[in-house]
């Protein structure tokens, strides 16, 4: 069977609002590089029209993402590509850390922490699974409308691992609350969400599109310095909180912990794949 010919991300521009659409369902919308690329290109696109005032994220099919790819056949972890969030050298070619290292801290911590500076208001609308890698491009985004069927979880504690690499859960929800969602990897559900303040909106999975679309034209309607302005003044806030500083702490650790996996086991996922967190999950 050939590889899809489908682009991994849809582009659309509906008046002032550019859809970026993650575009691999039949996978969960999992996150190979040649998604993150393409995120970073769309984005790219939607911060240089003048035309575009709000920038909506979603996920083609039944899920918005499960999160990075972690072995479907699209998986594309040995492949070089340009570097764009940082100066760090290039992954290919290395060994260990000198690998993990490199690509990690520019396809993960790298390009989110690019895409939350993009100038314009970006809004995630989350149906189904927004599972580990999908929380970080949810947290990047300003807003989330979730629909009613929507759940997140990080689960990679199970892998031995703190959590994912941009590790905002004690800014996006209550350190206990954060604590709990990291040791049992359980499932947190969109109502609980909105109760915790990690999602704006709650809707009925038929008004998830076109509920997100009328909240971005309101939000469109605004100045486009002023909510230029207003996203740089909130993200310094989050900052002086901490945030910057405490995701380079939390992604040290990470990287601590891949290395441990790969000395001490089967890898630097401490030998789980795909069917093993499956497994995990239901209990097995």
């Amino acid at each position: 069977m050939g590889m899809s010919t489908d682009p991994t991300v849809r582009y659309e521009r509906n008046g002032p609002v550019a859809t970026v659409t993650m575009n691999r369902p039949r996978y969960r919308n999992a996150q190979n590089s040649a998604m993150t690329y393409a995120l970073d290109d769309a984005f790219q696109r939607a911060a240089g029209d003048d035309g575009v005032g709000v920038v909506v994220l979603a996920g083609a099919g039944e899920h918005f993402s499960a999160g990075h790819d972690i072995g479907t056949p699209g998986r594309d972890t040995h492949l070089p590509y340009p570097r764009r969030a940082g100066l760090w050298w290039d992954h290919c070619g290395k060994s260990g850390a000198d690998s993990r290292f490199a690509r990690e801290s520019e396809v993960y911590l790298g390009m989110c922490r690019r895409w939350r500076e993009l100038p314009k208001p970006v809004i995630a609308s989350v149906q189904g699974a927004c599972v580990a890698g999908g929380l970080m491009l949810a947290w990047v985004c300003d807003l989330i409308v979730a629909s009613d069927d929507a759940f997140f979880a990080d689960p990679v504690v199970r892998m031995g691992v703190p959590g994912v690499e941009y590790f905002a859960h004690p800014w996006v929800m209550p350190p206990r609350v954060a604590k709990e969602f990291l040791y049992t990897g359980d499932r947190m559900s969109a109502r609980r969400a909105y109760e915790i303040g990690m999602v704006n909106r709650v809707v009925p999975r038929a008004e998830l599109a076109p509920g997100t679309h009328e909240l971005a034209l309101r939000i469109a309607a605004m100045p486009r310095m002023g909510l230029a302005l207003a996203k740089r003044a909130v993200n310094q806030a989050e900052d002086l909180q901490g945030l910057h500083s405490g995701l380079d702490a939390a992604f040290a650790l990470h990287h601590l912990a891949h290395a441990h996996n790969a000395e001490t086991g089967d890898g630097p996922l401490g030998g789980m794949d795909i069917e093993a967190m499956k497994a995990k999950e239901r209990g097995a």
